[in-house]
């Protein structure tokens, strides 16, 4: 496991510590701050505030334990919902007024100007055999890039297809295993009266999903990550049979209606309250489906996505990884303080936010009860334990105006305005991304 872990997760980390959100430069008025009468306090900014994110409810529990423990060194958080959180932190590095520390969003290229220009600071001298020890197997080496250090793991993520199990047994419809079982699925559901599945497609990237992952079953990880590096190799015919494949789906009346009007939190809402068969999500949104709450409590299984019986991609080849961690402020005026909470911090947030349900395991997890934790989260587990390959969220892979092409030519090819050649061709036009593999 070790070996595979080192192998796949060092892929996905040497893609995911590329890019993600930024984060830099700490200026007087916003980085840590001292005076000889009062505590360091550090600022930290971060993206957990939706109420069906476990994480939402954890920081600030970590952070009153930090700040009850460490009276000398503070800890002033802001939580943000994600895409206004993107515009700030943009926003706050123009500016020279990022935090001490940051939430980033893993992938492969919004990060990387960050690192590059010295705007964020390389922890590696800093950590101990002691933290390393602490994380989970490979995830030591998987952190690596170059041979430096600017981040750590918290949970890892994996995107699979979650299923109404009770909205399958009243159409008679079985839990899909390939493209043909899929398409069965659909229609019998359809003849059921039941939504077979739900998209959020007015953030656009919960379509995004939906294509990314056809296409990783299409042509298989290796030729996806080829295509990242040379953008022509979107223009092939795996990569038109994926978009023939995703426009079909919409044709056949896979998705709700309402996808164009539908948001991300609704989509979540409606599947929990029954109001679909499918849905393509990662892990997160495990604890939203056994909350008490929840009409669908129970009821719902995660499986592999489909292989397809003409592709090239296999069930193991994942859509995820551990790409998602905290940065520091290169020119915080308190790195070793600093440094010493985001190693509190991760290790924290990483294993209690397993227990509840908000990612699966980055660090070691040998001393935990886990046996509260819900069959979705051990299923997500068992489908993580298969992996021979990850590749991450392509939004945070492709550059961020290629990003926003991408997502914008999956809202056409869903409703039917762009032809599966026409949106190979317009993706054959994105930049090339650099990866460190």
């Amino acid at each position: 496991m070790k070996t595979l872990l080192k192998r796949t997760m060092g892929m996905v980390l040497a893609v995911g510590m590329a890019g993600s959100i930024a984060a830099c430069s700490s200026d007087s008025s916003n980085g840590a701050q001292s005076n000889e009468s009062g505590p360091i306090k550090l600022t930290l900014w971060d993206q957990s505030v939706g109420n069906t994110d476990p994480s939402a409810k954890l920081l600030p529990q970590i952070i009153e334990k930090w700040n009850s423990e460490h009276p000398d060194i503070q800890i002033d958080r802001t939580g943000t919902t994600g895409e206004q959180y993107k515009t700030k932190i943009k926003t706050s590095i123009a500016a020279g007024e990022s935090p001490d520390i940051f939430y980033g969003m893993g992938g492969g290229s919004f990060m990387e100007p960050y690192i590059k220009s010295g705007n964020v600071l390389e922890i590696s001298s800093y950590l101990t055999d002691d933290i390393k020890s602490r994380m989970g197997p490979g995830m030591a080496e998987a952190i690596e890039k170059d041979g430096k250090i600017y981040t750590l793991p918290v949970y890892t993520h994996i995107a699979n297809l979650y299923v109404n199990t009770e909205l399958f047994d009243k159409a008679g419809a079985k839990l899909p295993t390939t493209y043909s079982e899929l398409l069965d699925a659909i229609d019998k559901l359809k003849a059921a009266g039941i939504t077979p599945a739900l998209m959020g497609e007015k953030d656009r990237w919960p379509g995004m999903y939906w294509y990314d992952i056809i296409a990783m079953r299409q042509a298989g990880n290796d030729q996806v990550m080829e295509a990242f590096k040379d953008p022509a190799k979107w223009n092939t015919p795996d990569f038109v049979a994926a978009a023939a494949k995703m426009q079909e789906l919409a044709k056949a009346g896979a998705f709700n209606s309402s996808m164009f009007s539908m948001s991300y939190d609704e989509m979540l809402g409606a599947f929990n309250a029954g109001n679909g068969a499918m849905m393509v999500q990662a892990n997160w949104v495990n604890a939203g489906i056994e909350d008490p709450s929840s009409a669908v409590k129970g009821k719902v299984k995660v499986i592999p996505f489909p292989v397809f019986e003409d592709g090239k991609g296999k069930s193991t080849e994942i859509f995820g990884g551990a790409v998602d961690g905290f940065y520091i402020s290169k020119k915080t005026n308190h790195p070793k303080e600093t440094v010493d909470f985001l190693m509190y911090l991760s290790e924290q947030l990483g294993t209690q936010g397993y227990l509840a349900g908000a990612g699966l395991p980055s660090w070691n997890t040998d001393e935990l009860d886990t046996s509260g934790l819900s069959t979705l989260d051990l299923s997500s587990a068992e489908i993580m334990k298969t992996a021979t390959s990850y590749i991450a969220w392509w939004d945070n892979i492709l550059p961020a105006d290629s990003a926003e092409s991408h997502k914008n030519l999956i809202a056409q090819l869903l409703s039917g305005d762009i032809s599966p050649e026409e949106f190979c061709k317009q993706m054959a036009q994105l930049k090339p991304t650099e990866l460190n593999l």
